[in-house]
């Protein structure tokens, strides 16, 4: 992979580091900026309250308590990620859950250890993969930057998160997510997959939709054909990211009796 040498610049000032990404060559529609672009402004930067910790409601599916890996799979075979002191630890490949979800909320809480060093996309990199095809970013975005549609809660190679909320590393972050499928008719897309985003209680996604499942340093397209519903999963990008208090909440229909 070709690797480009970008200044990313801060205000009237050039930080102090070089970043290394993969620009991608299609432009996103509606903006001027390609994929993976260094040039797209910084989401702002504030400070939030930290993760918010919610515990499941009685209708949810707890995916991990801390106490096993029963509703997880990796590739279809035994999961490879590892629970230490009750947090789960990603580990060699990507976790997938057994079950397969369409419209859902979705409650997690994650964090990248002290003692790691991180560049970019490299140390504290991981993805949330709803319907195992929209990715939700996972980055260890504190004091750290990277082109703006990889950081913390970007919808990955699309859409920046409207700002950077991450909490210092070693300190936990929390996701809450909203995701509805497209809706096709034959064989086209007449409402794309749509997104919610909380992070440590701050909105970084607002309804927003998928321009397509996600790609890397492409233009995401929808297919002709897609699944009503597919797994949730978490990416191993090599960085020992921790986890806890995964839950899901399948979104009903209104009006419909119990």
């Amino acid at each position: 992979m070709k690797f480009q040498k970008k200044w990313i610049v801060c205000g009237a000032m050039l930080c102090g580091a070089a970043v290394y990404a993969e620009e991608g060559k299609d432009l996103i529609p509606g903006t001027p900026y390609k994929v993976h672009d260094l040039e797209r402004p910084q989401p702002r930067i504030i400070e939030s309250g930290g993760a918010v910790s919610i515990a499941p409601p009685s209708d949810a599916v707890v995916l991990f308590d801390g106490s096993n890996l029963d509703a997880w799979t990796s590739g279809g075979k035994e999961p490879l990620w590892e629970i230490k002191d009750g947090l789960l630890i990603a580990n060699k490949k990507n976790l997938d859950t057994k079950e397969k979800f369409g419209a859902i909320q979705l409650h997690f809480e994650w964090k990248l250890p002290n003692g790691i060093e991180v560049d970019g996309q490299k140390g504290g990199n991981s993805g949330c993969f709803l319907m195992g095809l929209y990715e939700v970013q996972i980055l260890q975005s504190h004091n750290n930057k990277t082109y703006p549609d990889g950081q913390a809660g970007a919808l990955y190679g699309q859409l920046p998160p409207l700002v950077n909320a991450t909490s210092p590393q070693g300190e936990w972050n929390s996701y809450d997510i909203t995701f509805v499928p497209p809706v096709y008719e034959d064989g086209a897309v007449v409402t794309p997959a749509k997104v919610t985003v909380i992070h440590n209680g701050v909105v970084l996604q607002n309804g927003e939709s998928y321009l397509g499942p996600t790609m890397h340093k492409k233009l995401a397209s929808y297919p002709k054909n897609h699944p009503e519903t597919g797994p949730i999963s978490f990416q191993f990008h090599g960085d020992p990211m921790e986890y806890r208090n995964i839950w899901v909440r399948p979104l009903g229909e209104r009006d419909k009796a119990e």
